[in-house]
């Protein structure tokens, strides 16, 4: 290959090269100039006795003859190791020395250790410097001797040898310090030799974040923050102590990508840290912070630590390791919470990162959907609220798997995007399958234009709130909720499965057994977590007998009611600021707290249905495919029951017929009816039940 072609970076490791053969070749002969220095002025012991002759030893070969070196030998030596040095860009031992604050005489120190690496001969060599063929490796004492302006100071774990943990002391016993072995640690080893890697005892624990393509600029709401952080970090990147940049926000993968964008405008590579994933023990937090303050000094990279589970002002363990990494790591970094740590013992910038608002994220659709989805945009951003991230994944999801081609691209794209969602949902609530249709609920005319209400408001949020301006006049509240009250059976739940179908949007019941939770604090994280989820991805909540969460809140009379009614103001908070569609079902409204009642935009009252409503209900319950015969819905409908108890009687009055292998007709409908009334406990007149 000729010179025209070798990349800067060959050239320089080639220097490099070049200047650690020099290095050893000084290396080797300041030790042999001390083995012979050694040698000379050691007196040679009388070990002849009179018992000699009778007892007979074999004496240890002597050592090989080391060829004699001379004063004007080494200084030729050092004068071309220092040539070698002035090269540029400088070998990596003299990059070393300058990032990491080591003298002179640590570097040569740090030489010795790592010549035990490069060259085999080292060991032998120190040995015979040490006169102790038991001492084949590097030690304080034996650096102070052959070095020229030892410093003591080096020996203190104060400085940067002990320190950074470039050398690893091998001290047994009561062995002293300076006579101990030491030893080069292997990434330092490797940095000298032209390898620089991430240290593999903190890999295990990073994942590095790389950006797909730095000349996309996010909206502008996420690129302001992106310059300032940019424009912080270009003033602080040299600074020994650094304030932390807190990013602020729930949305996690908005702020990794706002870390990512300003990383890589500044060519560092970013790495993610879970809080989760820090050592417990003190001693190996304080080990690992200076670990990584090492490698951020070796290599152009940028630390994200994750801490979006971790409570402001938490005690708990990994609180605690977190807070002590930040006390003792001084290096730039990005610390991603919920809200901001006011534990932190050093100066800290917040940013506040949120998702891309509901006009940006329209933006964004537009500028991949066709002209002829005028208004799918809209619809999509006032329904979900994803980030870019998320929205790539469901362009990409929608563009792999194969739809038939009668099938229109607003029911791709929206199936996409609750797909992409619904995993977040499922851990913590109960997805319904939603069949119920407006034909299939029998309801007084305005109880039922009350449900249409509430599916219209969901449908032109977009509208209102960003086409009208609404927005700009609300903080909160701009979520929807609706309270159903009524009887057991009377068709809360068939209603909200009405609304979740027409409006095409999944519809979660909410799992008190996983939500609730005896460990103080644990219930409001559940809740927290549900509300995030659900905003994400357009879910519809519907809390089932709400009476058990939003009860009223009591007086305080021990620390119980003082933490349920914590729980209790949580989520008034909570359902405040929800921008979805919450339904909360109850038989009991009288047992709702006031707050709650307050901040229901609709209140559907499910009265038990009239004769009139019942015999509709009748004529609805058998699906077409039933066989029935002569069934009489007047004198059905003058059963006292309410549509649940009704399609409870549909259902065993079909097993009945199938098991006779005949239609459902009069006689098996009323002593269907008959087992339903014994059930609920009812006086039973048989006048009532014969055809």
């Amino acid at each position: 290959m000729s010179d025209s072609a070798i990349t800067p970076l060959e050239q320089w490791h080639r220097t490099n090269e070049d200047y650690l053969a020099k290095a050893l070749a000084w290396l080797r002969l300041r030790l042999l100039y001390q083995i012979h220095t050694v040698t000379d002025t050691k007196p040679d012991p009388d070990t002849s006795g009179p018992l000699d002759g009778l007892f007979a030893k074999r004496k240890p070969p002597p050592p090989e003859p080391t060829p004699p070196v001379s004063a004007a030998d080494l200084t030729q030596a050092q004068e071309r190791m220092a040539a070698a040095e002035t090269a540029e860009p400088p070998p990596a031992l003299k990059v070393l020395g300058q990032r990491l604050g080591l003298s002179r005489f640590e570097q040569q120190v740090l030489l010795l250790c790592a010549a035990m690496e490069l060259d085999t001969r080292i060991a032998r060599l120190c040995a015979q410097a040490q006169d102790n063929t038991h001492h084949p490796y590097p030690t304080f004492a034996l650096a102070l001797s052959i070095f020229a302006d030892p410093i003591w100071d080096a020996l203190s774990p104060e400085r940067p040898l002990r320190y950074w943990r470039l050398l690893e002391i091998n001290q047994p016993g009561a062995q002293p310090l300076t006579t101990s072995a030491l030893r080069a640690d292997e990434r330092v080893v490797n940095y000298i030799k032209g390898l620089n890697y991430l240290d593999d005892r903190l890999a295990p624990l990073l994942t590095p974040l790389e950006v797909v393509n730095r000349k996309v600029r996010l909206p502008p709401s996420q690129q302001q923050s992106v310059e300032a952080v940019t424009n912080y970090l270009q003033q602080t990147l040299h600074q020994s102590q650094t304030p932390v940049i807190q990013l602020i926000g729930t949305d996690s993968q908005s702020k990794q990508l706002v870390a990512q964008q300003a990383a890589a405008q500044l060519d560092l590579v970013l790495y993610r840290l879970a809080a989760e994933s820090l050592p417990q023990q003190t001693s190996e937090v304080e080990q690992f912070a200076r670990l990584w303050q090492r490698e951020s000094l070796l290599l152009p990279i940028l630390l994200y630590l994750d801490a979006h589970e971790v409570d402001s002002g938490s005690t708990d363990t990994t609180a605690k390791a977190l807070y002590q990494f930040l006390d003792r790591c001084h290096g730039l970094l990005f610390l991603s919470s919920r809200e901001i740590q006011s534990q932190l013992h050093r100066a800290n910038i917040p940013l506040d990162i949120h998702k891309p608002t509901a006009l940006e994220q329209r933006s964004l659709w537009e500028k991949v959907l066709s002209d002829k989805a005028a208004d799918l945009p809209a619809q999509l951003a006032g329904q979900f609220d994803l980030d870019m991230i998320t929205m790539q994944q469901v362009l990409r999801r929608v563009h792999i798997e194969k739809a038939p081609n009668d099938k229109p691209l607003r029911d791709r794209l929206w199936e996409a995007c609750l797909a992409t969602t619904r995993p977040q949902m499922d851990l913590l609530a109960q997805r319904l399958d939603t069949k119920a249709t407006w034909d299939d609920i029998v309801l007084p005319q305005e109880e039922a234009t009350l449900l249409r209400q509430i599916a219209d408001q969901v449908r032109q949020r977009s509208v209102v709130y960003e086409d009208w301006g609404f927005h700009n006049r609300m903080n909160r509240g701009m979520g929807i909720s609706a309270l159903f009250a009524g009887e057991s059976g009377t068709g809360k739940t068939m209603a909200a499965e009405v609304i979740a179908n027409d409006l095409a949007l999944n519809l979660y019941r909410i799992d008190l057994s996983a939500v609730v939770s005896k460990y103080i604090g644990e219930t409001e994280k559940n809740l927290r977590r549900l509300f995030d989820a659900a905003e994400d991805g357009g879910a519809i909540l519907f809390f089932d007998e709400a009476d058990a969460l939003f009860g009223k809140r009591s007086e305080v009379k021990d620390s119980h009611d003082r933490y349920a009614n914590i729980e209790i103001n949580y989520l008034l908070q909570r359902m405040e600021a929800f921008r979805g569609l919450a339904i909360l079902a109850t038989n009991m409204k009288g047992s709702l707290d006031h707050a709650f009642v307050r901040r229901l935009r609709f209140i559907v009252n499910f009265s038990f249905p009239g004769r009139k409503e019942r015999e509709v209900i009748w004529q609805r319950v058998f699906p077409p495919e039933t066989p029935v015969e002569a069934l009489d819905w007047r004198r059905l409908a003058r059963l006292n029951l309410t549509g649940g108890n009704i399609h409870n009687v549909a259902i065993n009055a079909a097993f009945l017929a199938a098991q006779a292998n005949t239609p459902v007709t009069m006689p098996v409908a009323l002593a269907a009816a008959r087992t339903e009334y014994r059930k609920l406990g009812r006086p039973i007149n048989e006048e009532d039940f014969r055809f």
